[in-house]
């Protein structure tokens, strides 16, 4: 069995501030509002892949993030949400997995109380901090570079990842990398092949767990990524550019 690892956000699907053309469809609606569409191509190439592999969205979404998004593309039995911490198996949460990645982060739990502790002193926190399925911290702030400098120079690094993407800033746990998650649920599933895609720091390890990757160039060019990482040029929309490189690789 071959297994295909897709990072969501601006991988697969985007938001309505991303410009992907005309043909599209909404694949999430929040509060009334569609915020998130896939493009029509993406679409079908994504439906003919989940015919020929088991496709399995990996992302740092929550569980009721995740269940806002309708792709339309089939059945997607499996998804890997909070980052990897948490696997569903057709929308249920597994227990057996989410309570291994307790046990995988527990060795971080002083030093992960010592970052909500900083985060709550933070000036420039936007929002409350919290504590997603007790896996990881996410909190919104006005300065998020200033403020994950921060949290680097206090915390230990080597344990802790310290992220942000736009204003939403992220502390996980290292045994919380999406890669730890594509190696457990290589040995899971007893995949013959693992395909991997992702635009971002959150992707890097999924990326370099796998046998064959995707991402864009302006990614591999801020990581030393290994040469099974190709590099997508930019000259359509990523998610295009993606999943017509896996349909040729296969």
């Amino acid at each position: 069995m071959d297994v295909f690892h897709a990072d969501l956000d601006n991988t697969l699907i985007f938001s309505y501030r991303h410009d992907i053309g005309q043909e599209k469809r909404c694949v999430e609606v929040y509060q009334g509002r569609e915020i998130s569409f896939i493009t029509e191509k993406t679409h079908r190439l994504l439906r003919e892949i989940n015919e020929k592999m088991l496709v399995v969205p990996t992302t740092t979404r929550t569980r009721e993030q995740y269940e806002r998004i309708t792709l339309g593309v089939g059945e997607l039995p499996f998804a890997l949400v909070c980052n990897g911490g948490v696997l569903l198996i057709n929308g249920k949460k597994d227990p057996e997995w989410y309570a291994h990645s307790l046990e995988l982060v527990a060795g971080c739990r002083r030093e992960m109380e010592k970052a909500a502790a900083l985060l709550e002193q933070d000036p420039g926190r936007e929002m409350e901090v919290r504590y997603i399925e007790e896996l990881f911290l996410f909190t919104k702030c006005a300065d998020p570079g200033k403020t994950v400098r921060t949290l680097q120079r206090e915390l230990d690094t080597t344990a802790l990842d310290v992220l942000h993407n736009g204003t939403k800033v992220y502390v996980l746990p290292g045994e919380l990398r999406k890669g730890r998650a594509v190696e457990r649920f290589r040995r899971y599933k007893k995949a013959r092949r693992v395909f991997a895609a992702g635009d971002s720091a959150f992707d890097v390890s999924m990326l370099e767990a796998a046998d064959w990757a995707a991402a864009p160039e302006a990614l591999l060019k801020r990581y030393p990524l290994p040469g099974h990482v190709a590099g997508m040029p930019g000259r359509a929309v990523f998610s295009e550019e993606v999943l017509g490189a896996i349909l040729s690789y296969i």
